[in-house]
């Protein structure tokens, strides 16, 4: 039997890009290739890049490296966000042989011959206004939960942003794509899934290859909701602007989606939300926060933000800072404004020095963990549903509730990918849960 050819992966960024990752490895694997680890001898590396913070270029070079320390022979090709926006930098990085951008991706395998290295990193990037058929992915991140894509691209201007230059117009699967996957994803034993996509609030629109569609974010939760052997759903991340209140209402009652949800405010700031082209003013951010709240006391709501975005004064990122220590929100993910060519921001004035911008990045981070900390305390005593993940970590099996708080228990591998009720009890050292169980254990 002739051996297989071997091919490994190397996913940077966003849950999207991992779902994505997946197709792609499914699609080799269709062609007969067979996927290792990345850190294995392998004929060829896919390297699926992100064009979302300033180190992904470095990160890209040194992740080649790696590549061909392991094997100085093999085919290095590289995919995605950073391949659309910049195709002829990673072209030129030493080692590099194909460059694939947004819509090549998926048509990867198309594009190897023989595998043998080229003297010059070919390119094959579309324009990106090309970019508007959808690919349905979803991915295993662990045996626990699944990624699922429903939408792809983004229709919004933010100043700061690539990604509509990177993936292009909104565009969503249809219904039955959707529920197809999910029907997969559940045959498959996997108890949780996390929705995912570029906007997904904005799902619906492109259904049908046109700016007609007849579903919307609120029918794809409630269809999904009745898909049956998911014991959870997770919705990522949503713009505060299409988390309507029928969402909110939905999920409070709702079979499996859990209470627990990811909203970007990107700042407390008006004026500076005005300048980033955001969708909403931080009154209506307020208003998002307190319907949740209403209906579901005990949710996890995490935010993003930016700081030291141009314009952004000492005032309003103290103003930032005030708004979310008053806002009752469970954690922050802080990114730190990094310049990306062919945006509005890059060219305006007010320019953060970066080390004004690492200050208040640190700032913000502390509040999180306060945050964070204080929301697992609101917790404490109260009963949940963990669903425990399949690692040993130093002698610990670790789980999330329902609404993500992290709870950590004596390794038990019976209990890995299992849900069980349970009481949590204290916080530990490391700022994970202990809990107590309330059923029988396994």
């Amino acid at each position: 039997m002739e051996n297989k050819k071997k091919v490994a992966f190397y996913t940077l960024g966003c849950k999207l890009n991992f779902s994505e990752t997946s197709t792609i490895a499914r699609n080799f694997q269709d062609e007969g290739f067979e996927r290792v680890d990345f850190e294995e001898v392998a004929d060829m590396y896919v390297i699926n890049t992100c064009s979302v913070t300033e180190n992904a270029d470095k990160q890209f070079k040194q992740i080649v490296k790696k590549a061909l320390k392991v094997n100085d022979k093999a085919f290095i090709a590289a995919v995605g966000c950073y391949a659309q926006l910049k195709p002829e930098e990673l072209a030129d990085v030493e080692g590099v042989d194909l460059v694939l951008g947004a819509t090549e991706k998926f048509k990867i395998t198309d594009y190897l011959n023989d595998l043998s290295k080229n003297d010059m990193g070919e390119v094959h990037s579309c324009e990106i206004e090309e970019a508007d058929f959808y690919v349905g992915s979803y991915s295993f991140g662990d045996r626990t939960r699944a990624f699922l894509k429903v939408q792809d691209g983004c229709d919004y201007k933010c100043t700061y942003c690539t990604i509509p230059l990177a993936r292009g117009i909104s565009r969503s699967d249809t219904m039955e794509g959707v529920l197809k996957n999910a029907a997969e994803i559940a045959a498959k034993g996997i108890k949780e899934i996390v929705l995912t996509g570029v906007n997904i609030g904005d799902y619906g629109k492109g259904e049908f290859g046109n700016k007609k569609h007849e579903h919307t974010f609120l029918d794809l939760v409630t269809e999904l909701d009745k898909v049956e052997g998911i014991e959870r759903l997770r919705i990522s991340s949503i713009e505060p602007n299409l988390l309507k209140n029928e969402t909110i209402e939905l999920v409070s009652k709702s079979r499996a989606f859990v209470p627990h949800f990811h909203i970007p405010l990107q700042s407390g700031n008006n004026e500076v939300l005005k300048k980033m082209k955001r969708r909403y003013m931080k009154e209506l951010y307020v208003d998002r926060v307190n319907k949740i709240r209403e209906v579901m006391p005990h949710a996890c709501i995490g935010v993003d933000v930016i700081v030291g975005f141009p314009g952004e004064t000492d005032e309003y990122f103290l103003e930032t800072y005030h708004f979310l220590n008053d806002l009752d929100i469970s954690y922050l993910h802080v990114f730190t404004y990094s310049e990306r060519d062919n945006t509005e921001a890059a060219e305006m004035d007010g320019v953060v020095p970066k080390n004004v911008r690492a200050k208040r990045s640190k700032m913000l981070r502390g509040l999180s963990v306060k945050k964070r900390r204080a929301f697992y305390e609101s917790q404490i005593g109260t009963k949940r549903t963990v669903l425990f993940e399949s690692e040993n970590k130093e002698g610990y099996i670790h789980g999330f509730t329902e609404n993500y708080v992290k709870v950590k228990t004596p390794w038990n591998p019976a209990l890995a990918n299992t849900l069980h009720e349970i009481k949590l009890s204290k916080i530990d050292d490391d700022g994970s849960v202990r809990l107590e169980f309330l059923n029988v254990q396994v």
